[in-house]
C-alpha cells in the first residue's frame, strides 16, 4: 500500500520542475534578447511630420533633438513651422520694419518716422544652415543704416538723413537777434524769404521775372537748414540715417563776435555745441564720423590757433570732436580733412524746374560782344596779389571789360550791373581776392561766362562735389606766376582758344548750373539736382564708404592730412598721394599746425573786411 500510495507524486514533480524551469528560460530571454535590443545607448532622434501645416504635396520635417533646451524652446509654441530659407531678393520684399532702435545700439529711444519715409529696412537676413557653424560676423552700431542700400524697394534707401532737434540758442535765435549778426550790414533783410534776401527787380530785363533774389554771400547756413526741412528722406530713427545734420548756423554765430569780443566769447557756441552733441546717444555710434553742419563763411573764421585775443575768429574746427564732423564751407582748407567747399549763393534760386530751363536757354542764345571781363579791386596791400596786373591788362585791351570797385563805383555793388557785364563777355577772369574764393566764380558761370582762374586752390581742389575734376572742360587756368612776372597776355592766351572749342566750354559751363545754385527752400525742383541735393549726396557717400571701410578694416592707415588737397584729385579707388604739378601752391610754412600758420588770419580778416566792398 505504501508503495502504491507513492507512485503518482514522481510525474507532478516533474511537471512543476519542468515548468519552473521554463519559466526562467523566458526571463532569462526576454532580459536578454527583447530589453537589450530597445535600450540604445544614446537618446535616438525622431522625426515628425507636420504636412497638415503646409499643402498636401509638400513633405516638410523637423529634426527634433529630445534635449531639455530644445523641449523648452518647443513650449514656446503650439505650432512649429519649417525654417524656409529667403533669397536675397526676397528679403527686399519684405514688409517694411519698425523704426526700432537695433540691439547694438539700444541706447537710442525710438522714434517714429514721418508719413513721407514710411518705408523702412528688411530686417537681418536668416541664415542659411551652411553657415550654422561659421563663427558670428562682427556687428556694428551701424549695421540697420547699411542695410537700408539693400532694400531696393525703398527710394530713401541709404539716404535717410536724421536731423538733430537742437536748441533754439544755436540756430532760431540768431535769426531773431538778427541785427547783431554783422557789424556793417543790417543782416535781417538778408535773412527774409527763408535766407534768400529781398526780390530783386527786373527793370533793365537781365534777371528772369521770378526766383531772383539780393542773396548775402554769407547766409548759406539758414538757406541749406531751410532746404533740409523739405529733403524727402528724412527720418526720426537716427538707427537707420544714412548721415546726421546739426543745424547750427556757425557762420552766423561767429560773425557776431569777430570784432571786439574775447576768445571765450567767440568759441562759447561752439563748446556749448559739442558738449550737446556729445551727450547724445547719435553721437556715440561714431563719435561724431557721421555728423556734418555748414558755415557760410571761410573755414579760417574758424582755425584759430591760439586763444590770444588778438588771433582770428573761432577754434570750431580745431576742437577734437568738431574734428570727427564734416563742416561745409565756402571755402574749405586744403590741409585738413574735416571741411569741404560748396558753392557760395547766387541770386538765383529757382522754385520749379522750368525757371532753370529757360535760364539756361537764354545763356546760349546771348550775343558777347567782350572777349573777357573782370569786377574787382586792387589789393594794394597784398604785395603777392596779381589784381593790379590784371586790372592794367584790362584797361590796355579792347576786348575786355572792367569793373573797378576801389573808387566806391556803385555798379559793382548792383547785382543786375554785375550780371550784365558777365552775360556779355566770353571769358570772366576769376583771380584770388582776399582768400582763395570768391563768390564772383558762380555769378559768372550762373551767367554762361568761362571762368578763368589762376590759382588751384580758388576752385579745383575746393568745389570737387560740384565742378568736373577735368578743370580744362569748364574753364582756363593761367599760373598766377606767369601774370606776376608778366610772362603771359590774357588776352593773346584767350584769342588762341578756337571758337569751336569756346562754344563746346561754355556749354560745359551752362550744363553746370543747375548744381551751382541753390533752389528756393520753400519749394522742390522735381528732376534737377541743384547745390543742396549735390552735397548733402557726396556726404552720404563719403559717410557710407568710410562704414563700409571700418566694416572690413579697410581704412587707410596711410593718410596725410596735410595733403588733403592731393587726396580729392584722386580717382575712384585710388589712395596713394605723391609728387603734384601744384606743389608750389600749397606750400606753407612748417609751423607744425594743419593750418596756413599766421597767414590765415590776415586772409580771414581781410575777408571779412571786404564785405564792405561785397568782396569784388
Amino acid at each position: 500500500m505504501e508503495k502504491a500510495s507513492g507512485k503518482p507524486q514522481q510525474p507532478r514533480l516533474r511537471l512543476l520542475a519542468t515548468l519552473c524551469a521554463l519559466f526562467w528560460i523566458i526571463i532569462f530571454y526576454f532580459h536578454f534578447a527583447v530589453l537589450r535590443r530597445s535600450s540604445p545607448m544614446s537618446p535616438p532622434e525622431q522625426t515628425l511630420s507636420f504636412s497638415s501645416s503646409f499643402p498636401s504635396n509638400s513633405h516638410q520635417h523637423f529634426v527634433v533633438d529630445s534635449t531639455p533646451s530644445d523641449e523648452s524652446r518647443a513650449s514656446h509654441s503650439s505650432k512649429l513651422k519649417p525654417p524656409i530659407a529667403s533669397k536675397p531678393s526676397d528679403a527686399r520684399r519684405e514688409p517694411p520694419h519698425h523704426p526700432l532702435p537695433s540691439s547694438s545700439n539700444s541706447s537710442i529711444p525710438k522714434r517714429q518716422l514721418p508719413s513721407h519715409s514710411s518705408k523702412s529696412i528688411p530686417p537681418p537676413l536668416e541664415s542659411k544652415p551652411s553657415d550654422a557653424h561659421r563663427s558670428p560676423q562682427k556687428t556694428f552700431p551701424f549695421h540697420r543704416a547699411i542695410q537700408t542700400l539693400e532694400n531696393k524697394s525703398d527710394p530713401c534707401g541709404g539716404r535717410y538723413i536724421f536731423v538733430h532737434d537742437l536748441p533754439p540758442r544755436f540756430n532760431d535765435d540768431m535769426l531773431k537777434d538778427c541785427r547783431k549778426l554783422s557789424l556793417w550790414t543790417n543782416m535781417c533783410k538778408f535773412t527774409s524769404n527763408a535766407g534768400l534776401g529781398p526780390p530783386l527787380e527786373n527793370a533793365e530785363g537781365v534777371f528772369s521775372n521770378t526766383g531772383w533774389y539780393a542773396t548775402s554771400q554769407f547766409a548759406v547756413d539758414v538757406i541749406f537748414g531751410n532746404r533740409m526741412k523739405q529733403y524727402e528722406c528724412l527720418t526720426n530713427d537716427s538707427s537707420i540715417a544714412a548721415a546726421i545734420f546739426v543745424p547750427f548756423y556757425a557762420g552766423f554765430d561767429i560773425s557776431r563776435y569777430l570784432w571786439g569780443y574775447n576768445t571765450s566769447v567767440r568759441d562759447a557756441a561752439s563748446l556749448d555745441l559739442v558738449d550737446w552733441l556729445m551727450k547724445r546717444p547719435e553721437w556715440s555710434v561714431m563719435g561724431g564720423r557721421d555728423h556734418f553742419l555748414v558755415a557760410g563763411r571761410i573755414t579760417w573764421d574758424f582755425r584759430r590757433l591760439t586763444d590770444s585775443d588778438s588771433d582770428w575768429g573761432s577754434k570750431l574746427l580745431f576742437l577734437p570732436a568738431a574734428k570727427n564732423m564734416s563742416m561745409l564751407v565756402v571755402e574749405s582748407s586744403p590741409w585738413n580733412a574735416n571741411d569741404f567747399a560748396i558753392p557760395y549763393p547766387t541770386y538765383f534760386h529757382p522754385a520749379k524746374d522750368a525757371d532753370v530751363f529757360v535760364w539756361q536757354e537764354r545763356m546760349r542764345k546771348l550775343e558777347r560782344k567782350h572777349l573777357f571781363s573782370f569786377a574787382g579791386a586792387p589789393r594794394h596791400d597784398n604785395p603777392k596779389s596779381i589784381r593790379g596786373q590784371i586790372i592794367d591788362q584790362c584797361r590796355k585791351s579792347k576786348v575786355c571789360k572792367l569793373l573797378e570797385c576801389d573808387f566806391g563805383e556803385s555798379k559793382c555793388h548792383s547785382p543786375s550791373s554785375i550780371m550784365q557785364m558777365f552775360q556779355s563777355s566770353l571769358f570772366c577772369l576769376q583771380p584770388q581776392g582776399d582768400s582763395y574764393t570768391r563768390r564772383s566764380a558762380f555769378d559768372s558761370m550762373l551767367a554762361g561766362c568761362i571762368p578763368v582762374f589762376f590759382h588751384p586752390g580758388s576752385a579745383y581742389v575746393q568745389y570737387t562735389w560740384h565742378l568736373p575734376r577735368n578743370y580744362s572742360t569748364y574753364s582756363v587756368f593761367i599760373p598766377e606766376d606767369d601774370v606776376r612776372k608778366r610772362n603771359v597776355s590774357i588776352e593773346e592766351r584767350l584769342k588762341r582758344i578756337p571758337p569751336a572749342v569756346v562754344k563746346v566750354m561754355r556749354e560745359k559751363v551752362i550744363s553746370l548750373i543747375p548744381g551751382l545754385i541753390y533752389a528756393d527752400p520753400r519749394s522742390r525742383l522735381e528732376t534737377l539736382k541743384d547745390a543742396f541735393d549735390v552735397s548733402v549726396a557726396a556726404i552720404v557717400d563719403k559717410v557710407t564708404k568710410l562704414r563700409r571701410d571700418i566694416m572690413e578694416d579697410n581704412e587707410d592707415k596711410d593718410f596725410i592730412e596735410e595733403n588733403s588737397w592731393k587726396y580729392v584729385l584722386l580717382e575712384e579707388g585710388q589712395r596713394t598721394v605723391g609728387a603734384h604739378e601744384w606743389d608750389p601752391f600749397f606750400s606753407k610754412p612748417k609751423d607744425g599746425n594743419s593750418d596756413s600758420g599766421g597767414s590765415s588770419a590776415t586772409t580771414a580778416k581781410n575777408s571779412w573786411r571786404s564785405e564792405q566792398r561785397n568782396q569784388y
